[in-house]
């Protein structure tokens, strides 16, 4: 690794585990073995520490989704598995208000997140122009399903934080489990054929009918 690299890799690490706003160039050389001047050598501030961060998030997350990739099963699946890496690896990016305004950050995460719904709509075209999706039923349905499944990946984490969930797991079955209802019987086959019979039983418990077991009074 390059000087830059490691003072990289320390920042990333240490913006992750105490936030952006905790960490300061001091503690950031201390924790590699270098002095503050020497660090500065290299970025002249914290600030451009964070846009570098940024640039290898957004060139990682550009590289994911190809503009000519066919939205099949696998590349669906291997693209969103991808986001919620970069959620787990880029963390204080995803998850800090504070950075998610920066000037530096946030035309850019517009940017992408745009790109990312208008992929999702380019896939449930693909999907109804192959079989494999009903035509939409109510207007409206399948731009409200994109934008849903955008903000089930980008805010997961965050979620999961609010209520307290501290296990691994992302939220692609439950954006599969709402794509499921508006699938034909082909596309129904083609995943199972993907993911397999025992994937679509794991998506989710049954929704329980009975009302005693949900209110009480």
């Amino acid at each position: 690794m390059t000087t830059k690299e490691k003072i990289l890799a320390a920042a990333l690490k240490m913006f992750n585990q105490e936030g952006y706003g905790a960490v300061n160039l001091f503690e950031l050389a201390k924790s590699i073995g270098m002095s503050r001047g020497n660090m500065t050598y290299h970025f002249r501030d914290k600030e451009a520490i964070l846009q570098a961060l940024a640039e290898e998030l957004w060139q990682k997350m550009e590289d994911v989704n190809p503009s000519q990739q066919i939205p099949s099963f696998k590349n669906l699946h291997h693209n969103s598995q991808q986001y919620y890496q970069f959620q787990r690896n880029y963390s204080f990016i995803f998850q800090d208000q504070q950075v998610l305004k920066h000037p530096s950050i946030a035309p850019r995460m517009k940017e992408f997140a745009e790109k990312t719904i208008r992929n999702i709509e380019v896939a449930i075209a693909f999907s109804i122009e192959v079989g494999n999706m009903k035509p939409e039923q109510v207007a409206g349905t399948y731009k409200h399903l994109a934008l849903t499944s955008w903000i089930i990946m980008f805010f997961w984490a965050n979620q999961q934080k609010v209520r307290g969930e501290k296990t691994r797991k992302d939220g692609e079955k439950i954006i599969w489990s709402l794509l499921l209802p508006h699938l034909t019987e082909k596309g129904l086959a083609a995943f199972q054929k993907y993911f397999g019979e025992s994937y679509l039983k794991e998506l989710g418990l049954p929704f329980d009918v009975t009302l005693d077991n949900i209110l009480s009074f």
